[in-house]
């Protein structure tokens, strides 16, 4: 897997590559400092299957950037990887295209799961950003579910065009669903964010192309994802 990372602090640039070295077998990872560097890789290199940037970068305003970034290479997936902690921003990535949004507070393994959530097909948004009730809007509930709406539109587009079947981390999910457990117990079990848990099952009722928790896991059994003898416990 060929992942192309940028960041122009050298020390977290190198932190991120030993964290993508020591989680994902034969990675090939390229770094960049600056979008200069991104945009002289994608001419001379353009064959990546992710690319983790963050936003503020010597060498283009982030907004055009990202654009030119996803222009060139729009099957690619792009993960930012930021400490601009902003739903404005966001919406703007994901308006773009972009598969993720990841805060630099973030731990290790929260990173990695986002990683293998976007791999997988999914839209990471962070919990935080996703569901935050901090805005100046006299329209709350607008703000609360626009980000949410795209995540499910840009969800829907990745799965169709990137998805051939469910991850084992989404089949872990399907088999708590199977146990009756909501979203915030699949998070404590399975170590994830309540908002990951959201992203996942996204994914999987499009995968599985039904409308509901009910219906995935007779699907899932029905495709030998998960044993026959769960279903008793939905």
């Amino acid at each position: 897997m060929k992942i192309l990372i940028a960041d122009d602090h050298e020390l977290f640039l190198k932190g991120l590559e030993f964290i993508l070295s020591e989680n994902i077998e034969k990675a090939e990872i390229t770094s960049a400092q600056s979008y200069t560097d991104i945009f002289n890789l994608l001419e001379s290199n353009p064959q990546y299957d992710l690319i983790i940037t963050d936003l503020a970068m010597p060498g283009a305003n982030w907004l055009t950037a990202i654009n030119k970034i996803h222009q060139t290479l729009p099957e690619t997936p792009i993960i930012i990887i930021s400490a601009v902690f902003d739903k404005e921003i966001l919406q703007q990535t994901l308006d773009i295209g972009v598969s993720g949004y990841i805060p630099k507070t973030s731990s290790n393994n929260l990173i990695m799961s986002a990683i293998n959530l976007v791999l997988a097909g999914g839209v990471y948004i962070p919990h935080e950003l996703m569901y935050s009730n901090q805005t100046k809007t006299t329209e709350p509930q607008k703000e609360y579910t626009e980000p949410l709406k795209t995540l499910e539109k840009l969800s829907e587009k990745s799965s169709k065009n990137k998805v051939k079947g469910l991850t084992e981390r989404q089949i872990d999910i399907v088999k708590c669903i199977a146990e009756g457990l909501s979203n915030k117990q699949i998070a404590y079990k399975l170590n994830l964010t309540e908002g990951t848990v959201k992203v996942h099952i996204t994914v999987i009722l499009k995968v599985l192309n039904v409308k509901n928790r009910t219906s995935a896991v007779l699907e899932a059994a029905k495709r030998g994802y998960i044993p026959n003898n769960i279903l008793n416990k939905e």
